[in-house]
């Protein structure tokens, strides 16, 4: 699965990523808008951790679900 297809069905994914990530806000997920970045950035905001814990957590997301940007 690509980034356009992510994008096409980003509605889809916001409450697959609210189950796992639940400190992010709508408006987070407005901004992402299926940029995968912009979900490592957010996740690392919210949560207040590193960089590199947000993108092993999301890239771990990916592996679970089946999921590549």
């Amino acid at each position: 699965m690509n980034e356009d297809t992510i994008k096409g069905n980003w509605k889809q994914f916001k409450g697959k990523i609210k189950e796992q990530w639940g400190k992010l806000t709508d408006d987070d997920l407005d901004v992402i808008n299926g940029q995968r970045e912009q979900l490592v950035g957010r996740i690392q905001e919210r949560d207040g951790i590193a960089q590199d814990e947000a993108e092993r957590q999301v890239k771990k997301w990916e592996s679970d679900n089946k999921y590549n940007w």
